[in-house]
């Protein structure tokens, strides 16, 4: 097995690959929300996002536990009110993405978090597909939208949700998605069910977040239930050892946080993340970063940490790579030309290091 080269960080930056599990949410720019909330006349929040980047910029987290991360990030997105302020949030999600050598995005976007924006959910598309347009014309990575419902909605609340994504057909939204915190909400794959089916018919892919605060049960349900393509996070599948066979056998994919599980507690450590025992036994893993701002953390630098904990060679991180790019939501064309570029950059990786041995 080739190992990484001495610039593994610059190969990382230049390794093709897709991230297809972080949160618009979890991407807004501390300078933007202190903007937004100044407008708004929300002194706390401005306090809160001006507190969040001095603990990332000494390399910690403001959040002692899930509940004060998310309060966080319902403050910073009920701030954002105008349209050159969502523009100026999808152009970032764009440029950072960039920065990390990423090549497509799929990102995930659900609307119970931006209050100033219910009843204008199609002026709020609007802004950001505006954005993310400006973005791909300065050389910006393309960025596909997943539209999540809350665990906590109802069935007849999700339905109607669908139906106007399905009616309006915007181009820039690709898939529908589900997220909340399942530990809080209990099983909702049978609820929500009916939801999914209508976004299959009418065109939409889906994926599901799943076994995170749920366990094997909340995977489970994600694939029956809902027609999950891909899973995201599901690391707790672990814990039932059929599940990681089923996962293996049908090549269902799971969108990976590991940073995200470790800063958030739901894994005691890095070493202990169950992503490389998933991927030692055959389930189809991808790296991503979920909430980079708050967390503090980049696509590179979750490549990064896991060669390091895990000693992964430059064929395991090339294949967590083709994982991403075939599972993301990408148009065909583009899928196919990144798996081009990521087969080319390994080939020439690969004939470099048998030069240097």
């Amino acid at each position: 097995m080739a190992t990484p080269p001495d610039d593994l960080a610059g190969w990382l930056r230049g390794l093709p690959k897709a991230e297809v599990h972080v949160h618009l949410e979890g991407s807004l720019e501390p300078a933007l929300v202190r903007a937004a909330a100044r407008e708004a006349g929300r002194r706390d929040v401005e306090a809160a996002a001006a507190g969040m980047a001095d603990a990332v910029e000494s390399g910690g987290t403001a959040f002692p536990d899930p509940a004060a991360f998310l309060a966080f990030v319902d403050a910073s997105c009920g701030v954002v009110g105008s349209e050159p302020q969502l523009e100026a949030a999808a152009y970032g999600v764009a440029r950072r993405a960039a920065d990390a050598g990423v090549r497509y995005v799929d990102l995930i976007v659900n609307p119970t978090h931006w209050p100033q924006w219910r009843g204008r959910l199609g002026r709020f598309l609007i802004a950001l597909d505006r954005g993310f347009s400006m973005a791909a014309a300065d050389g910006f990575p393309p960025v596909g939208l997943c539209i999540s419902l809350d665990r906590s909605q109802t069935a007849e609340e999700a339905i109607e949700l669908v139906h106007w994504i399905v009616e309006e057909g915007h181009p820039r939204v690709v898939a529908l998605s589900v997220d909340g915190d399942e530990a809080a909400t209990g099983r909702t794959g049978p609820r929500l069910a009916t939801a999914f089916a209508r976004a299959r018919a009418g065109g939409l892919r889906c994926c599901a977040h799943a076994g995170e605060s749920s366990g094997p049960e909340g995977v489970r349900d994600a694939i029956a239930y809902l027609g999950a393509e891909r899973v995201d996070h599901g690391i707790r599948a672990i814990e039932d050892p059929e599940l990681v066979h089923l996962l293996a056998a049908e090549g269902i994919p799971l969108d990976v946080c590991p940073t995200s599980n470790v800063r958030l507690g739901v894994t005691s450590s890095l070493a202990a993340h169950p992503v490389d025992a998933l991927r030692r036994a055959g389930v189809r893993v991808s790296l991503n970063t979920d909430d980079p701002v708050p967390l503090a953390t980049s696509l590179d630098d979750e490549y990064h940490r896991c060669a390091a904990t895990f000693g992964w060679s430059m064929e395991a991180l090339g294949a967590v790579a083709r994982t991403s790019i075939e599972s993301s939501f990408a148009d065909p064309g583009l899928r196919q030309d990144l798996l081009r570029d990521l087969d080319r950059y390994l080939r020439l990786s690969g004939e470099a290091d048998a030069r240097a041995g």
